[in-house]
């Protein structure tokens, strides 16, 4: 049976190895495997040598049959145990959960509680201690800040950080202690009891009493606090109006009449107390308001909180605008076209009355009937509310569409951030018909009339521009702090004029910047900045005078010596001008009756100046962009004794022509930038033509040859310009026909006409030796002209 299986075994191994792929390694390892006794010799039997090994193994099983036993039963013996000691440690678990809820977390509960008793037993005690220190802030602060050192190290502990808390809180109240403990100082000094107050504060880190971070709440805090008080007074004055015109009904008898009269006595006098109370109440808010600025330093300060701190007290300084003035690049704000100042937010308490028939531009604004008027401030909150909560939801509110947009409507050559970005809907029919630039051949977009180009002059540089304001960030912030001030005139109408007169500094301020940054020779401005208000100690409540931004380049002949940013800065200076001409009348019925004449002197003796800056500003550019000294080299190398009638004028005329004709393109280019308005073309043309004719008298040596020169000059400058009448034809003509006059006849001539200088008529004098005045006759003209200037001296 056993060598059937064996065989049976043999075969099948034999079958599988068949079926499996033949792998010469593998099966070497299979051959290495057989016992070298199979491989002995030929009568080697193998059937033999399988029996006698089965034999072997049957015996050796048979031998390890008892132990096999024995071992069979250790092992059902150790997991009957198991199964024991299972059941045991279940019960054991179950009855020590039951101890851990009824014994342990109960009892250790009472022990943390117990602990955290004494804790607080010692909390209480170490309070007890600070209460008895009677003004001895400094010992309680050492105390308590030595409590919250020992505490640290136990801070993970919420019992511990509830001690912190009470600590915490014991130190805000010995803060609030201190606080009274300072003001007793105002009453009585005591050097012991000060220097506890101030040993306290030290150690409270707290020497400056507000820190930086808490300074702008507290600034919030302070301003509703203030507003509180003025809406109470004003509510107090409302109560009185009311009760006063329910009082005054008529009485019919006499004694009923009399106690009238006394009632009526009586709601005068305390109107006029509470009327007089007004300022006072003024007064005390500005000065609450000024201690708490000028206490502290905000040099220190991020510029987006010096900003908030400054946006909370709405209070325009000329320290600000100085601040403004001197960081100003000159450089054009681009507003639409129709801007008027009743679009900013800071007007519209005024209202608007807009007449179709009345241009935007021109717009005055005007106060409305009382339904149509914006609540005032006080009807705003007079019932809850407080305008300090609400600051940052109205500057959102308070935003306009003032700005142009970033379009552009003429050619690429046009392009300027002074074009109008609006619809033709703004634009009058009249000014939308086609034409054709006589200078350039285009056809801008939005096109105007024939008529009103003919009423325009090519002066003007700006044929295809729409006129828009010309103003700046600067400008436009002195607008707005005018719309400030006035609504606080508005709120508050007994400091009406104290309003008034700021609102004029700000103006005075403004152009007395414009002239020294423009209006000055360079020379002349640095010799004046230098001592313009005197020693230091001699002006601590000047401001001082502000300099002009160093990104401002006003040297350089190839933009005309800035005249971009000159006109921009004189321009806008009269456009402020202008929106205050609009507002005087307003001005005018906000002023106290005996301060009217402050208003008035205002206007006629400031505002009304300002366009007067055109001329010193633009005389600066005039003087510079004509070499008029070379003029007077190259009419030194003229012979002007020439005897016969010349029919060719001199080469210095064609010199001087084309400075002009280099000075009319170089106005050119800078009207691509900045829009030049006629009247500044115009005083710009008047100063070169007026310096360059007194530059001709100057060195004038001839007579018929000279005027040859200058009716060439006439000539040719009428085809640059459209200005008319020439400036100081007559003042070179007259001149130059003087050559001609007798003796007689010129000393009378040098009586009359004052304008020439005293080197001048010298000149002609001189020049006319020889021909038809003798020594004699030049001695007594001499003596003539000598004469009229003695008096000046």
């Amino acid at each position: 049976v056993s060598l059937s299986a064996g065989l049976a075994l043999f075969q099948e191994e034999l079958r599988e190895l068949r079926e499996q792929p033949i792998d010469p390694q593998a099966e070497q390892e299979i051959i290495d495997s057989i016992e070298e006794v199979y491989f002995s010799n030929d009568s080697f039997d193998m059937v033999q040598h399988e029996l006698e090994v089965s034999k072997k193994v049957a015996d050796l099983i048979l031998e390890k049959q008892p132990a096999y036993v024995k071992e069979l039963e250790r092992v059902t013996a150790l997991q009957t145990n198991l199964q024991l000691a299972a059941v045991i440690c279940t019960n054991a678990r179950r009855q020590l959960s039951v101890a851990k809820e009824g014994f342990t977390e109960a009892s250790l509960g009472l022990l943390a509680n117990q602990r955290r008793r004494q804790l607080l037993t010692g909390l209480l005690k170490s309070l007890r201690t600070i209460k008895t220190l009677e003004e001895d802030y400094p010992g309680a602060i050492q105390l308590c800040l030595e409590c919250q050192k020992a505490a640290s190290t136990f801070k993970h502990y919420s019992c511990i950080s509830e001690l912190n808390s009470k600590l915490q809180d014991t130190l805000e109240q010995i803060e609030e202690q201190l606080d009274v403990a300072l003001s007793k100082t105002c009453k009585h000094f005591d050097v012991s009891h000060y220097t506890k107050v101030q040993l306290a504060y030290t150690l409270l880190g707290k020497t400056q009493h507000i820190t930086l971070d808490s300074y702008i709440p507290c600034l919030t805090d302070l301003c509703k606090a203030l507003w509180e008080v003025m809406l109470s007074y004003h509510r107090t004055m409302q109560w009185h109006e009311e009760h006063d015109k329910q009082d005054a009904t008529p009485t019919p008898d006499d004694a009923a009449a009399s106690e009238s009269d006394k009632s009526v006595v009586d709601r005068s006098y305390v109107k006029k107390k509470l009327e007089h109370g007004l300022t006072r109440i003024w007064q005390d808010v500005q000065l609450k308001v000024k201690a708490y600025i000028l206490g502290t330093d905000m040099s220190n300060f991020k510029y987006d909180d010096f900003i908030v701190v400054l946006d909370v007290i709405s209070r325009a300084r000329l320290e600000e605008l100085r601040m403004f003035l001197e960081n100003e690049t000159w450089e054009l704000c681009p507003v639409k076209s129709n801007f008027n100042i009743a679009q900013l937010h800071e007007f519209k308490f005024m209202g608007q009355c807009r007449s179709p028939s009345v241009s935007p531009s021109r717009q005055a604004v005007s106060t409305t009937s009382p339904a149509q008027e914006e609540l005032s401030l006080f009807q705003q909150y007079l019932q809850e509310g407080n305008p300090f909560e609400m600051h940052t939801e109205h500057k959102e509110e308070e935003t306009e569409d003032v700005l142009a947009s970033n379009g552009y409507e003429s050619d690429e050559l046009e392009k300027s951030v002074y074009q109008d970005y609006d619809s033709d809907s703004d634009v009058p029919e009249e000014l939308k018909q086609d034409y054709v630039d006589e200078q350039t051949g285009d056809a801008p977009l939005k096109s105007v009339s024939r008529e009103t180009i003919r009423s325009r002059k090519k002066s003007d540089y700006n044929l295809n521009k729409t006129n828009a304001p010309i103003l700046t960030n600067t400008t436009l912030n002195v607008i707005r702090l005018v719309g400030k001030y006035m609504q606080m005139m508005n709120i508050l109408k007994p400091i009406a004029f104290d309003v008034i007169h700021c609102v004029s500094q700000l103006f005075d301020y403004y152009l007395y910047a414009v002239y020294t940054f423009f209006g000055r020779n360079d020379m002349e401005a640095v010799g004046e900045n230098a001592g313009v208000h005197g020693p230091a100690e001699d002006r601590k409540e000047k401001v001082p005078s502000p300099h002009l931004s160093q990104l401002v380049v006003l040297t350089n002949s190839g933009t005309l010596y800035g005249l971009a940013q000159r006109v921009v800065a004189t321009e806008s200076l009269v456009f402020l001008a202008e929106q205050f001409e609009s507002l005087q009348s307003h001005l005018d019925t906000m002023m106290p009756a005996a301060k009217k004449p402050f208003l008035q002197q205002f206007y006629s003796q400031t505002v009304s100046t300002a366009s007067e800056l055109r001329k010193p500003i633009y005389w600066i550019v005039a003087a510079k962009a004509i070499d008029y000294e070379q003029m007077l080299l190259l009419m030194a190398g003229v012979k002007w004794d020439i005897r016969e009638i010349m029919s060719q004028h001199n080469v210095y005329v064609d010199v001087l022509l084309k400075e002009f004709e280099q000075f009319n393109k170089r106005l050119g280019d800078v009207s691509r930038h900045v829009r030049i308005p006629l009247p500044v073309s115009n005083v710009l043309w008047e100063h070169c033509i007026r310096l360059a004719n007194r530059t001709l008298v100057e060195g004038n040596e001839g007579r018929a040859l000279m005027q040859l020169d200058f009716q060439q000059f006439l000539m040719k400058l009428e085809k640059l310009t459209d200005l008319r009448p020439i400036p100081d034809k007559e003042f070179v003509e007259t001149y130059i026909k003087a050559y001609y006059l007798t003796e007689n006849d010129m000393e009378q001539f040098i009586k009359n006409h004052r304008e020439y200088s005293m080197k001048q008529l010298a000149n002609l004098v001189n020049v006319c030796l020889g021909s038809h005045i003798n020594k004699k006759a030049r001695q007594k003209l001499l003596a003539a002209i000598d004469d009229i200037d003695r008096p000046k001296r």
